[in-house]
């Protein structure tokens, strides 16, 4: 099956038992060879929703099918990173078939196995492993199946393209196809074979075109709104004015005048129901409704301060040396803080769920990153039984780690169940900003110092509310010490992960921080970094960026709005170069970015460049100009008009470097944005001389900065 004849089917009509075993899956999914690892059962789906883990052995599900294609069940998602093609690269090259033999199911709860979600550039990282070494059991199961048909012993064949063959005589051989013949075979084996070595991969390195292009760009790929049910009802939930908002009376005699409409009340939820969307959009904002509002003074502009003062619990991630001696040995001591605002996730695909009841069973076709935490989610709130609950994940259209949550699929498994119809809730643009979380507003403060030769001597770094990841630097100081810091709870709404989380609030403070030493120490910044440098690996991919963008030495501000920022996130290590134009009136036009990242082995390097493009243009928009504005709870940005996403007119020229590396394949999906603010923070300081402490840097911001 591929993968668009999976997303076409009507899933309303498929009977699959909740509770599989292996001879219900079989009779679900049809015929071919199942290969099924030896501990634990791989399809007790329950065992493994109470487990919340993989098992040891990697309970994945590979399906051999009696044509030769090879099904891959996986409970990871597709939300534009990729991996639906990664993941079958990397299958096909360690079971010995055809790339366009392998067909995905993602996502799928009935079918797939417990996932714990796609977040955190992972999927190459964590699930690509146990299932090469799934298909590399596969492949043994196959040759011993063929060894018995060519009466052979399994030390004369080899598997290519589909087939076992034996080594001596090519003519004599056995296809996959074949050995299956329709029957339905599950075997075990004692021992697990090694998976292949890096360099004997014919798929893996190879650019790749994306499997699901056509189908976006001609509109046929399906997402959880695409989906339609007989009799379905759209439903619009009323929402209150504010975060923690409290509902004390409710008149919806005006809504319940329209006709077709069905308003439904369960506790604080009230919604209105129609077969036409707009209708029932029409019909919610006749509701008159009366709340109880938080009460709290804090906005966008005192928040730095109520998080320094809140702030009442700190973690050491990493010292050593001593600080007082850092400080005697420094001939320049810094004292900066650097702040962060809210940002939102702002995906195209607007949070969605379709939510249809028949009997016993709840079907939830979400827009989310993990299908199998909505399953608990949903049966908890219907009181129902885990196993009668099934998710579904079409492709999804961005999370950025927004849609690890699923507010939106347990609200329609609600209606659902108090309609008796299948029930669609999908948030306006209002609704995402005022339930979906945001990155966190946060403070950075950085005392560091350096000797007369330029040299650091001291690094005091303390981070408030980002969190730890990307705060540990990697330069070579011999005092230093890094400290989070939280307590409590003290934003006025929810927050949760955005892109590579933290790490984008740190890699800006810490890569400003070393600019302003750099300028003051009189050396050029990429020698600076390099002076201070011990890391293989960070001076790797300096100088392989500043070979690409032609990098010449010159200490700052040197009028050519030239900037440097390298990190590393998700196992990879990223360094940024960039030029930019700032006119008079603050605006910046970013015109070029160069980006060197080393990941290890690349699987697909069309895909892993895709990426590094998608984060440097996402990049922009938190670096220049978005940042959410706010008093107490009330959101005071309900769409695009005021909140600021990145233009294609801010498109700059990218150029990748993707460094050739053996070493095991690490994350893509992240890296690349964690140092566009401090790449282009520096890259403002080398045009005007302004040094920019705030994300995001608007032309306002500029504009003080520069008097």
């Amino acid at each position: 099956m591929k993968e668009k004849e999976y997303l076409d089917l009507d899933f309303s009509d498929i009977k699959t038992p909740f509770t599989l075993n292996r001879r219900e899956f079989i009779k679900a999914v049809g015929g071919g060879i199942f290969i099924f690892l030896t501990i634990g059962d791989p399809l007790d789906a329950e065992a493994q929703r109470r487990g919340g883990r993989l098992p040891t052995d990697f309970n994945a599900f590979l399906q051999i099918k009696e044509d030769g294609r090879v099904n891959c069940f996986t409970g990871k998602i597709e939300m534009g990173q990729g991996v639906i093609n990664s993941i079958p690269q990397s299958l096909a090259d360690e079971l010995d078939v055809p790339l366009d033999s392998v067909d995905m199911v993602m996502g799928d709860t009935d079918l797939c196995p417990w996932d714990m979600g796609t977040f955190g550039s992972m999927t190459t990282r964590f699930f690509v492993p146990p299932l090469r070494e799934a298909a590399a059991e596969a492949r043994a199961v196959l040759i011993e199946l063929a060894a018995e048909r060519l009466e052979l012993p399994v030390e004369k064949l080899r598997t290519e393209g589909g087939a076992v063959i034996e080594k001596n005589n090519s003519k004599n051989r056995v296809t996959y196809a074949q050995l299956t013949e329709g029957k339905r075979i599950e075997r075990h084996l004692e021992e697990k074979p090694p998976v292949k070595d890096f360099l004997e991969f014919k798929i893996v390195g190879k650019p790749v075109l994306r499997r699901d292009s056509l189908e976006k760009v001609t509109g046929e790929a399906k997402f959880a709104g695409d989906i339609r049910l007989p009799g379905m009802l759209y439903a619009k939930i009323l929402r209150p004015p504010a975060y923690g908002a409290r509902l004390k009376s409710v008149d919806t005699s005006a809504a319940e005048k329209i006709e077709g409409v069905k308003v439904v009340r369960d506790g604080d939820l009230v919604a209105v129901l129609h077969t036409l969307p707009d209708v029932a959009e029409k019909a919610v904002s006749k509701i008159k409704a009366d709340y109880d509002l938080p009460e709290s003074d804090v906005d966008d502009k005192s928040i730095f301060d109520h998080l320094l003062k809140t702030a009442s619990e700190s973690n050491i991630e990493a010292n050593g040396g001593d600080l007082e001696e850092g400080r005697e040995l420094s001939h320049h001591i810094f004292e900066e803080k650097y702040l962060n605002s809210y940002v939102a996730h702002a995906p195209i695909e607007n949070h969605t769920a379709i939510a249809n009841i028949e009997g016993n069973k709840v079907t939830v076709w979400a827009s989310t990153q993990a299908p199998f935490r909505v399953k608990d989610q949903v049966a908890e709130a219907l009181g129902v039984s885990a196993e009668n609950v099934r998710i579904i994940a079409p492709f999804v259209g961005g999370g950025f780690g927004g849609k690890t949550r699923c507010q939106q699929g347990i609200e329609a498994a609600r209606l659902a169940k108090l309609t008796g119809k299948p029930v669609q809730v999908a948030w306006g643009r209002a609704e995402e900003f005022l339930y979906d979380t945001f990155r966190p507003a946060a403070v950075v403060k950085i005392t560091s110092g350096i000797t007369d030769d330029g040299k650091i001597s001291l690094w005091d770094y303390g981070v408030y509310y980002a969190g730890g990841r990307g705060s540990q630097q990697f330069y070579d100081i011999p005092h230093h010490r890094t400290m989070t810091h939280s307590g409590g709870y003290p934003h006025p709404f929810g927050t949760g992960a955005w892109r590579a989380p933290a790490n984008n609030t740190n890699t800006f403070a810490r890569e400003s921080q070393i600019d302003i030493m750099a300028a003051k120490a009189g050396i050029d910044p990429l020698e600076f970094r390099l002076k201070n440098l011990k890391n293989n690996q960070v001076i790797r991919i300096l100088k392989a960026a500043a070979d690409k963008f032609g990098w010449t030495p010159a200490k700052g501000p040197s009028g050519r709005g030239y900037g440097i920022a390298c990190g590393t996130d998700a196992g990879t290590w990223v360094a940024h170069m960039a030029e930019v134009e700032v006119n008079d009136d603050g605006h910046v036009q970013v015109k070029r970015v160069v980006c060197a990242q080393d990941m290890g082995l690349v699987v697909n390097p069309q895909g892993a460049k895709l990426q590094v493009e998608g984060c440097i243009i996402m990049g922009l928009g938190y670096a220049l100009s978005e940042e959410v504005h706010f008093k107490g709870g009330e959101i005071l940005d309900t769409n695009f008009d005021t909140y600021q996403i990145t233009r294609f007119s801010w498109t700059p020229e990218i150029e990748t470097v993707l460094i050739e590396s053996d070493a095991p394949p690490q994350g893509g999906g992240e890296p690349a944005i964690i140092c566009m603010g401090g790449v282009i923070a520096n890259a403002i300081f080398d045009a005007t001389g302004a040094r920019l402490y705030q994300l995001p840097m608007t032309p306002d911001r500029i504009m003080q900065a520069r008097r």
